[in-house]
């Protein structure tokens, strides 16, 4: 599973070096008012913006805060198209615009923008969908349900993703012109900084699309829930986020902080591995990594399986090593045997085998799958093996609540 694809001549992918995205915020109203150019330097702060490294520019006009005041859709516009026409065959980089609308995103189009930026993932106007199929451009979608950045939890927002990549191709989209925005950042009262921390914790997990990969997260108000800084302090937070974010799979990093981002995505690249993959004649063979039975379940349905196949696969895909310490000789010996009735396995003391020792730690092998039937074959087993049973259960979950994994 390598991404490797081309955005307006620019290589994006996991054999190419990341790439900066420098923000053109043209919105006064904007929750940074350090961002804010003047529309006049726009040009200027372009070029100096690509001189420092950036290969996309992102030029936004409506701020995206919850917290903003709202303007019209000609207001916009009129922001937009004279910055667009300025910078249009006058700097190497390729142009972006972030909007929601397609009547925004026809003009901008025209007058020589290339990329759309939708932070809706096309859920405010379903016509975004076929503004970018007519001209054929790359889009950026951001997960979004029924609001921009709605989704709370990796979970959800592969679950958004998954329905806009589906939506975007029904609707003419080609699969390779979708780039993927996560959706970092407080978007609504309900999205506390835990969301955050575990959607750039497992980053990685959007790999399973197979498709670039934009990290938004500048400045963003996570950074300062950790901090205690307001956004004017937050760049040195905004520069660890976004190595962590390149060296868990983000292709492209949007930012406000285009010399300083650039050494740290290109220190942060350079250290990131890439994935095993092998061809040979008409075959390929990679490595899937898949870290829960939901992306697992995404992947099966990509090569063609069904739904109800893919469910009933999914508990199969997930391997874990669990670390059981302290057990007495005879609870050892009988996890083993439960755990090899089941297809896993597990290792402990060769005294322990032999009943030499009283005691012994085990590493107990498996699927999620393998691990809860054990659980329930130890549930009705003497001596400690029904506590064991669900300590065995907690540890498995404890990988996936959001409470035990980050609050401290």
């Amino acid at each position: 599973m390598v991404i490797n694809t081309d955005i307006c001549g620019i290589k994006v992918g996991d054999q190419y070096p990341p790439h900066v995205m420098g923000v053109i915020n043209l919105s006064p109203e904007s929750f940074y008012e350090g961002s804010v150019v003047n529309p006049e330097f726009a040009l200027e702060v372009a070029r100096k913006m690509v001189e420092d490294g950036a290969t996309f520019l992102d030029i936004g006009a409506r701020s995206t805060w919850r917290f903003s005041e709202p303007i019209s859709k000609k207001e916009e516009l009129d922001r937009l198209l004279p910055v667009v026409q300025a910078l249009e065959g006058n700097v190497d980089a390729v142009i972006s615009i972030d909007t929601m609308f397609p009547e925004i995103a026809e003009e901008v189009l025209k007058k020589g923008a290339q990329v759309i930026n939708d932070v809706s993932g096309f859920t405010a106007d379903p016509g975004m969908i076929e503004v970018v199929a007519d001209h054929g451009c790359p889009a950026v979608v951001m997960a979004s349900n029924k609001t921009p950045g709605d989704p709370l939890g990796m979970d959800s927002i592969i679950e958004a993703l998954d329905s806009i990549i589906q939506a975007a191709e029904t609707g003419g989209i080609e699969p390779d012109s979708l780039i993927l925005d996560p959706a970092i950042g407080r978007w609504m009262d309900e999205k506390q900084p835990i969301y955050d921390f575990e959607t750039l914790d497992d980053f990685e997990r959007l790999k399973i699309f197979e498709k670039p990969l934009l990290a938004a997260l500048s400045r963003k108000s996570f950074i300062g829930e950790v901090l205690g800084k307001p956004a004017s302090e937050r760049l040195y937070g905004s520069l660890a986020a976004a190595a962590i974010a390149v060296y868990k799979g983000a292709h492209i990093i949007r930012t406000h902080d285009v010399p300083e981002t650039f050494d740290v995505v290109k220190l942060s690249g350079a250290l990131r591995s890439r994935p095993s993959v092998v061809k040979g004649g008409r075959y390929e063979v990679s490595v899937l990594e898949v870290k829960t039975p939901q992306d697992a379940g995404i992947a099966m349905r990509k090569i063609g399986a069904t739904r109800i196949g893919s469910q009933v696969m999914q508990g199969k895909s997930i391997h874990l090593v669990l670390k059981v310490k302290n057990l007495t000789t005879t609870e050892a010996l009988i996890i083993k045997q439960e755990m090899l009735a089941r297809g896993g396995d597990a290792a402990l003391a060769r005294d322990a085998v032999s009943h030499e020792t009283e005691a012994t730690d085990v590493l107990v092998m498996g699927t999620l799958l393998q691990f809860e039937r054990l659980a329930r074959k130890l549930d009705g087993q003497a001596r400690s093996l029904p506590l064991i049973a669900e300590m065995i259960r907690e540890c498995i979950s404890n990988r996936t609540n959001l409470e035990y994994r980050y609050l401290r």
